[in-house]
Order: C-alpha cells, then structure tokens, then sequence
C-alpha cells in the first residue's frame, strides 16, 4: 500500500483547506482511512476516520464541526476538508490506511498545514 498526501499550505485563521491522500497498492474500499496530526515534538494525534463505504466516520473533538472526512472509491482517494480554521491546527498532517479490527497502519509522508493568526 502506498499513500500519498497533498494539499497543505500556510493559511490564515479562519480559512478553508482541503486535503488529499491518494491509495494505491490495494483494493481501497477494503480499508478504513484515516488522518492525523503531528506537531513537532509532540506525539501524533488521531483527526478523523471513515469506514471502508463512508457509513460512519469519526473525529477528534478538536475538530468536530469544522474538519469533513470523506472518500472516492471510484478514485481511490480520501479527502479532509478543513474549514475554520485555528492557529492550533499548524501540523503535518498524515492519512493512513487499515484494514477493519486491526490497528496495523500503512502511513503517507504527511503533509504540512500552517496557520497564521
């Protein structure tokens, strides 16, 4: 499985950006996808998550309201729309893949969100 992420930026407090992560390797719809967040010296925090058929997602209640997780199948791609938002959200910003009832992560490089107040 390969991942890779795109769509980070530096933008001001209260903008929109919306994040990218592009599947490969593998049947996509067969794994649940995932973002997190990274600051630097910090550990990686889960944002947001959608089942394999985008029945349920999940996130962080530091996001809630403002980021959307969602999917393609048909292109193998899982998005993060980020609205609103904080200087609190700087980080690189990683999908991940894994297969349902397992926590065994396939990782993407991660991409860099800055936010300017």
């Amino acid at each position: 499985v390969q991942l890779q992420a795109s769509g980070g930026g530096t933008v001001q407090a209260g903008d929109s950006l919306r994040l990218s992560c592009a599947f490969s390797g593998q049947a996509f719809s067969s794994y649940v996808m995932e973002w997190f967040r990274q600051v630097l010296g910090k550990e990686r925090e889960f944002v947001a998550s959608i089942t394999r058929i985008s029945i349920d997602t999940n996130y962080a209640d530091s996001v809630k309201g403002r980021f959307t997780i969602s999917r393609d199948n048909s292109k193998s791609t899982v998005y993060l729309q980020m609205n609103i938002l904080k200087p609190e959200d700087t980080a690189i910003y990683y999908c991940a893949a894994r297969k349902p009832a397992t926590y065994s992560y396939f990782w993407g490089q991660g991409t860099l969100v800055t936010v300017s107040s």
